[in-house]
């Protein structure tokens, strides 16, 4: 019998490898999932950082040293997953619901003048132009700058992006986060009006 030339013996022990690498590391899924719900705080937030565990885990089999710990490399793995996680968390902005933010301006004005229809012409007379200016201030730098060529300068996106020199998918987002921002904090300026 001919024997097999390196590359395929090279390819099919390295098959091999995986197959029982995934093995042993699946074989730990329940402790590794038992640490995730005691790291996160709810069943699918647990569920989420044992998927991208395994799918990393799954991904770097090759840095695992065979014959060491594997379910504590699978532990760590979770770990700095779950760190990364909530480093995520802290840096992004607390946030309204979509109907919430939405709709901020008139609900607080509802609340404010119950026994009122609180329209469009009636918000702008309680809003002078100081208090607008006052309330872009308050913008956050970020998005303010990016509701001023958008919205006031009538800049495009992608003129905006330009500009600002950040991709149009930021320039999206922060129009956005801005544009909600700016809403609560003319509806306070409406409300003590």
């Amino acid at each position: 019998m001919p024997e097999a030339p390196p590359d395929s013996t090279r390819l099919a022990a390295e098959a091999r490898d995986r197959v029982h690498f995934e093995e042993e590391a699946l074989s730990l899924s329940d402790q590794v999932y038992r640490a995730a719900r005691h790291l996160a705080g709810s069943r699918d937030e647990a569920d989420e950082l044992v998927q991208e565990t395994y799918a990393r885990a799954f991904r770097s089999w090759r840095s695992y040293q065979p014959g060491t710990n594997l379910r504590a490399w699978l532990l760590r793995i979770l770990t700095n997953l779950n760190i990364d996680r909530g480093r995520r968390v802290q840096r992004t902005p607390e946030q309204t619901p979509l109907e919430e933010g939405d709709y901020y301006l008139y609900n607080r004005l509802e609340s404010t003048m119950p026994d009122e229809n609180p329209d469009e012409e009636r918000v702008l007379e309680r809003l002078s132009q100081n208090a607008v200016v006052e309330a872009l201030a308050e913008v956050p730098h970020d998005f303010r700058d990016v509701l001023v060529l958008v919205d006031i300068g009538e800049f495009s996106y992608a003129e905006a992006a330009q500009i600002l020199d950040i991709p149009v998918g930021t320039v999206m987002s922060r129009l956005h986060r801005g544009r909600r921002i700016l809403k609560q904090q003319l509806a306070e300026k409406a409300v003590t009006n």
